[in-house]
């Protein structure tokens, strides 16, 4: 053999021993990088269970009853009554502007009317003369009681802006009632109810027509989230709220036992049972194929696949209900899992993926155990 020939055979077998080896190169490290190995069919047994269907939704807890008592006349605070924290009853003495100016009003007032009084009211003249005195003394008295401020209801003084000494105008009673979205009142003192608390939360506009007064539901406040509260729907906005393009309505939840330390304000998630069976025939939701309206699983028999049309009730989350179609027993074929055969070999993070670990990360932790 020349040695050219020699030389194009040994370059030949180089090429294909770098070839064969950058291959098997590919085939360890990327290969089975990305790609997905279908398992084996996984079934279930139709069986027997209890369905719900529930509708979630986040909300804030209130106060059933907030109010704001503010003066109903202008002068100088002589007194407050009470501080942050105090009980009171409806129509207590909170505090009270110095009446002096009010009194002095009165007392004009009433001899207006008494002179009024002297005269008759003999003449069409007369007895306007006497009504008007009448009008204001009726005035003057109402502006001598609203230098008495009281408790527009029960409830725990939450606020107290003002002090003696301070000069006030006259301003309205404000209240917020459960369910209302405004902002909390403001006044010289805030009275709230502290004991009957309810949660106002937010539906989306395809669930709003499932929900209906008395409904079932379990509230989970984030500051207690080991001490889920039973509740009842008790009010379902009939106008909407919009904001980004976003339409919700609002619905108003009083709870069955609240727990201690609850607090107006605090967060929480919401759960509202629209629906429900006992111990009716299902199969994970899953399973359920629905298109155009018609709903159908597929069931393993004899070791092959096939589609069965079905009746269903409750949906729910996890399970729905089957009517008709399907028995008890039946083995329902399970949508297909994947599983990829890829190591990070290289230790860089793919696919949600952290070096050393093998698993994904989940809420703070991680799950797998790595290889």
């Amino acid at each position: 053999m020349t040695r050219r020939r020699r030389s194009l055979v040994i370059n030949g077998l180089l090429v294909v021993v770098l070839l064969g080896a950058g291959v098997a190169g590919y085939l360890v490290f990327f290969g089975s990088s990305g790609s997905a190995q279908p398992t084996a069919a996984r079934t279930t047994a139709a069986a027997n269970r209890d369905v719900s269907e529930v509708v979630t939704a986040s909300g804030t807890v209130q106060s059933s009853f907030s109010a704001a008592a503010s003066f109903g006349a202008s002068g100088t605070v002589t007194e407050v009554n009470v501080q942050v924290g105090d009980v009171v009853t409806k129509g207590q003495q909170l505090a009270r502007l110095d009446p002096t100016q009010a009194q002095l009003q009165v007392d004009i007032a009433q001899g207006n009317l008494n002179a009024a009084l002297d005269k008759g009211t003999a003449t069409t003249a007369l007895l306007t003369a006497y009504r008007q005195a009448q009008l204001a003394l009726q005035q003057a008295k109402d502006t001598l009681a609203s230098t008495t401020l009281t408790a527009p209801g029960d409830g725990t003084i939450t606020s107290v802006t003002g002090a003696v000494g301070q000069k006030v105008s006259s301003g309205n009673t404000s209240s917020t009632a459960a369910g209302t979205t405004t902002t909390a009142p403001s006044g010289f003192v805030v009275v709230t109810d502290l004991k009957n608390l309810v949660v106002h939360a937010n539906v989306s506009e395809s669930d709003v027509s499932k929900l209906k007064g008395d409904q079932a539901a379990t509230v989970t406040v984030n500051a207690m989230q080991s001490q889920p509260v039973q509740a009842k729907v008790t009010q379902v906005d009939l106008t909407p709220t919009t904001a980004n393009n976003v339409v919700q309505y609002g619905v108003t939840l009083t709870l069955t036992e609240p727990p201690a330390g609850l607090r107006p304000g605090q967060s929480a998630s919401v759960e509202i049972t629209v629906a429900g069976a006992t111990n009716v025939l299902a199969v994970p939701a899953a399973a359920v194929q629905t298109v155009g309206g018609a709903s159908s699983v597929a069931v393993l028999e004899n070791g092959a696949e096939t589609r069965k049309a079905v009746e269903i009730g409750v949906r729910g989350d996890q399970y729905v209900e089957i009517k008709s179609g399907l028995s008890a027993g039946e083995e329902v074929v399970l949508p297909q899992v994947t599983t990829s055969t890829n190591q990070n070999r290289t230790g860089q993070q793919q696919g949600g993926q952290f070096p050393g670990t093998g698993g994904q990360r989940n809420g703070g932790g991680f799950t797998g155990t790595g290889r």
